[in-house]
């Protein structure tokens, strides 16, 4: 009963989200300031949130870090237990009394104490959130054949009908499938009810988070972790990872969207929290400097496309031959990935290659890099580095 009260109070706010089409307000008019000599952060705590695009961020770290060789904090498989919190032990290689760590970036439901244990105390905290609507239909999809309450419904639709008919707390795999993102961020449901609670915890958020970017405007997003963190246009520049075939994405419609943003209303007010810091600083930055730095950013990737990709962009997984660069396919969706041109440049190809290649072969090429085994015959390469170990789990994005 409770929960349907709180439906209707937040459906009118996101049926007018869905009619403005995003919080981002046109008063972006300051002229940006020019960028100051500094040096580049190194020591980075991302929280890789699901289904916000999050892949193509860590395909940014594994990238930075890989090439400067930098000590990225590894689960043993995957991720780090989740959907437990995030427990120092579970790094490998980690030691109370050991050096800290330069990465982390991988799954993980967040927990500030054990991430210092692991992490140096200078280190830049950053996420990335998205509209729970289109998230939630995400979910949906990726994660339907796995999490019971998604299994129960014949569709999306059904379930947006009656969600309480299909969803049970506390079941496993239910976090999936309401408020995904208060759960990664390591929050639980406000134990009182009204705002002040949610508030609170949104504000703790703040003085943790250095930087929360938005998965719908992925290039300012990144022209702002650019600029916070010291790196090149070259750091920053992706393609798209664990990227759907757009034919199997449902169109929300304005009703659809705002249960979705309703039955998720933790997750909405997170999102719109963050969504007005994400748009104050662009301000801060400046409209013209924001156009200027992301014309350079499109440009460069369109470059990278020319040269590196077969085809031109995301193929089907039949279509990519090369098993180091075809990304894990994980429910009944297929994921997309790339191929690289042949006969690249021998610079350009590991370039190239380091793009393309998706968070699970990397994630195991950097493992055998910090962890390396004896050589043996046949073991795979990516530009001289350790061998890739192919033995792979379920991933949880």
């Amino acid at each position: 009963q409770a929960a349907a009260v709180v439906l209707l109070q937040l459906l009118p706010a996101a049926l007018a989200l869905g009619r403005a089409g995003c919080l981002h307000n046109d008063w972006l008019h300051e002229p940006g300031a020019p960028l100051l000599s500094c040096q580049p952060r190194q020591h980075l705590v991302f929280l890789k949130t699901h289904k916000t695009a999050s892949s193509t961020l860590v395909n940014i770290l594994h990238r930075f870090g890989d090439t400067r060789s930098l000590r990225f904090a590894l689960p043993a498989g995957y991720q780090f237990n989740y959907p437990k919190l995030f427990q120092a032990r579970r790094v490998k290689g980690w030691h109370p009394e050991g050096p800290p760590f330069d990465i982390l970036c991988h799954h993980m439901r967040f927990n500030l104490p054990e991430v210092q244990k692991v992490m140096p105390t200078d280190s830049f905290y950053f996420s990335i959130v998205r509209d729970p609507a289109s998230l939630a239909e995400s979910a949906f999809s990726y994660y339907r054949g796995v999490v019971p309450a998604f299994r129960r419904a014949r569709s999306l639709s059904e379930f947006l009908a009656s969600p309480q008919n299909f969803y049970r707390p506390g079941e496993r795999g239910s976090h999936y499938a309401r408020n995904l993102l208060w759960f990664d961020f390591g929050l639980d449901p406000p134990a009182s009810p009204g705002l002040a609670a949610i508030h609170a915890a949104l504000l703790g958020l703040d003085r943790i988070f250095h930087l929360v970017l938005l998965t719908e405007y992925m290039d300012e997003s990144l022209v702002l972790l650019r600029d916070a963190l010291c790196w090149s246009f070259r750091d920053v520049v992706a393609f798209q990872h664990n990227l759907r075939n757009p034919e199997a994405v449902h169109q929300l419609g304005p009703i659809d969207a705002a249960q979705l943003r309703a039955w998720n209303h933790l997750d909405w007010h997170l999102y719109t929290h963050f969504n007005r810091t994400f748009w104050a600083r662009v301000k801060r930055f400046g409209t013209a400097r924001m156009a200027g730095e992301m014309a350079v950013l499109r440009k460069q990737r369109a470059e990278f496309t020319r040269r590196c990709l077969q085809g031109g962009g995301p193929l089907e997984p039949g279509h990519i031959a090369d098993e180091r660069i075809r990304p894990f396919q994980f429910g009944q969706v297929p994921i997309l990935g790339y191929a690289l041109q042949p006969s690249l440049a021998s610079g350009l190809q590991v370039v190239c290659q380091q793009m393309v290649t998706p968070e699970l072969q990397y994630k195991d090429l950097l493992d055998a890099k910090q962890f390396p085994r004896p050589h043996k015959r046949g073991d795979l390469r990516q530009g001289g580095e350790a061998a890739h170990n192919s033995s792979w789990q379920k991933p949880s994005n």
